[in-house]
């Protein structure tokens, strides 16, 4: 599988949005194969993480953030669940997995009800170690500003508006994925 031809398939009549969504993915997939690779032992599937950070952002294309150049009608928060339908539809349920649960450090099914979060109700939290190193990995590079690595105090910070538990799920990872 390919998953530029699936990115080509959506995004090829947007080339600024195309060129935000794929040097992000690189970026993000360089780190996480990098983890896959220093961590044997956790035994990932590396063809999978690599296939997977490539597409964990489909979703973008429908959502409303002008600044990356997405004219969507939806809020941003939402296109995790937006990218996983689609990549259902073209048949990765797995690569979809990815795609709805690697917001934050994940977003349990309280917040939604609590926050009343323009999500359909369920845990948006990574279930695979696939999914958990994928969710890490993003969180150090932003759609906004391409090409810079946001450092992890920062990355941090930025997790607590997810909350405590949220920011627990990122330390847990940072022992397990850097060290």
């Amino acid at each position: 599988m390919n998953p530029i031809e699936i990115i080509d398939k959506y995004y090829s009549p947007f080339p600024d949005l195309r060129n935000v969504l794929i040097t992000h993915s690189e970026q993000v997939r360089k780190r996480a194969l990098e983890i896959v690779d220093k961590h044997p032992e956790l035994h990932a599937d590396r063809q999978f993480v690599s296939e997977a950070a490539m597409l964990h952002d489909i979703g973008i294309i429908f959502c409303n953030a002008p600044k990356i150049y997405c004219f969507g009608s939806h809020h941003y928060i939402e296109h995790g669940y937006l990218g996983a339908e689609l990549l259902r539809k073209e048949g990765l349920p797995k690569h979809a997995g990815v795609a709805e649960r690697h917001t934050g450090s994940g977003i349990t099914l309280e917040q939604v009800i609590r926050e009343e979060l323009p999500l359909p109700e369920k845990d948006y939290c990574p279930q695979t170690i696939e999914e958990e190193i994928i969710c890490y990995a993003d969180k150090f590079f932003s759609k906004s500003h391409l090409n810079e690595e946001i450092p992890y105090s920062k990355v941090r910070y930025n997790i607590w508006k997810y909350g405590h538990e949220a920011v627990q799920r990122f330390d847990a990872w940072r022992l397990k994925f850097d060290n």
